[in-house]
């Protein structure tokens, strides 16, 4: 469904825009998260710290490529909200284009690699080939990874976050029931939980591609106008480089905490690996939230509604502090029986060693809530250097912490670095933010924001 935010009621719109997404995004994370609860269960620990060391570097690349999405989208959505819908075909047939050809590359490079990344960041022998296999089968679906992600950033570029969410739904069955049969029944190991991820994803992407050529006019492209149009490649480039490098970026950084972690042995790995599975869960609804006051702004920058830019940053915070505390009594009270859906209770060094990370960690959620409402008001704006710089500091400060404390407090050390490198990123955003308002509240509602 096609939604227009640049009339009615803001927190509605954040609302009805951001539970689909928030539904679309946990069901994108049972992808993982069934990876490495029916590994765990039926493969063993040491495949399922082969599939926690492994996810890292898959997701620089996964998140890259969402990223590169992200950034089109900003420009599909101010388009859209400018009335002007022929640019914004021309936009999703521009990304459609060079995205294809980037991602075989792209794919081709991570397979030949995946080995020496392992390898350098000090995987154990005992998993390093389980691990190579799981990676080298994920990048080579990768492009089921990209077709799902264009469309389904066109689809909520116009306001429909709820298509994609049904894709995802039946993706995410169907990836359960294959992890099941490809791991427990014919014990493939991580390989096999790879397999299953991929068919998975084909699968929402071809739903995805097929809804749009049915129903989407406006999205619509025919054979015939495939084409790159370079003006719009050069904005595109522009918008989605920033936003593909700050998810680069950020798991980049979750590579150099795992390399923290792997010297502390598989009972230290397995455990991350959950905890990283619990997480994502937590994280993903504050960062559905900052899609939808990214997609917001963006609309209402296009049609030069700049009251409500400021308007819809204000209960988009309050949105995202409203989840952010309900979320770290979920996790401090749940700790222990989350670690258990894991692995068995008979692990018991590993469900301890988790618990106390979540423990910890479930009093931090409130900054991430708070930096995501802040950096989908600047994606809004178009100024994708300033996510990127904040990540990178945030990231930055991450790894520093954890290099000095993992290895005197284990895993839980890691949760303290998480809350010292979200400090940091804040200590960054917020200047920028208050002189971002400020100007605008200085040069008058006519101007727009920069």
């Amino acid at each position: 469904m096609v939604r227009n935010m640049t009339e009615g009621r803001i927190f509605r719109h954040l609302l009805s825009y951001a539970v689909p997404t928030i539904l679309g995004n946990l069901f994108q994370l049972t992808y993982n998260a069934m990876d490495s609860i029916i590994v765990g269960r039926f493969a063993g620990k040491n495949s399922l710290a082969a599939v926690g060391t492994a996810n890292p570097i898959m997701n620089i690349v996964l998140f890259f490529i969402i990223g590169l999405c992200m950034g089109a989208s900003v420009l599909m959505s101010e388009f859209y909200g400018a009335g002007d819908h022929d640019r914004l075909k021309r936009e999703v047939s521009t990304t459609l284009m060079a995205g294809i050809v980037f991602t075989v590359g792209l794919s081709a490079a991570f397979i030949l690699l995946a080995e020496p990344i392992l390898v350098l960041i000090r995987t154990p022998q005992e998993v390093i080939g389980e691990a190579r296999a799981y990676l080298r089968i994920i990048f080579a679906g990768l492009i089921f990874t990209f077709l799902y992600n264009v469309y389904a950033a066109a689809l909520r570029s116009v306001g429909d976050s709820v298509t994609p969410v049904r894709c995802l739904i039946v993706a995410a069955v169907l990836n359960g029931i294959l992890d099941y049969i490809m791991v427990a029944v014919f014990h493939t190991g991580a390989a096999g939980a790879a397999a299953a991820t991929v068919a998975a994803q084909a699968c929402s992407a071809v739903m995805c591609m097929v809804y749009v050529s049915r129903r989407v006019e406006l999205l619509r492209v025919k054979r015939k106008e495939l084409a790159i149009d370079r003006g719009l490649l050069s904005r595109t480039v522009h918008y989605s480089w920033a936003s593909a490098m700050q998810q680069a970026v950020l798991y980049m950084g979750k590579v150099g905490v795992q390399m923290t972690v792997n010297p502390l042995g598989v009972d230290a790995m397995a455990a991350f690996n959950a905890v990283n599975r619990v997480d994502d869960f937590a994280y993903t609804p504050q960062q559905s939230i900052g899609q939808g006051i990214t997609v917001f702004i963006a609309q209402n920058r296009g049609a030069g509604n700049e009251a409500r830019v400021r308007k819809g940053l204000k209960e988009g915070l309050i949105l995202e502090v409203l989840y952010g505390l309900g979320i770290g009594a979920v996790i401090f009270f749940s700790a222990r029986f989350l670690m258990t859906l894991f692995v068995q209770k008979e692990e018991t060094g590993i469900i301890a060693i988790g618990s106390g990370y979540l423990m910890t960690i479930a009093f931090c959620y409130m900054l991430p809530a708070l930096t995501n409402g802040v950096q989908g008001f600047f994606r809004g704006l178009g100024q994708m250097e300033i996510t990127l710089a904040s990540t990178a500091v945030q990231m930055v400060f991450r790894v520093l912490f954890s290099w000095y404390l993992a290895p005197r407090y284990g895993i839980p050390g890691i949760a303290w670095a998480c809350l010292g490198g979200w400090l940091m990123m804040m200590v960054f955003e917020l200047p920028l933010l208050a002189r971002q308002l400020h100007r605008h509240s200085c040069c008058g509602k006519k101007e727009k924001l920069h």
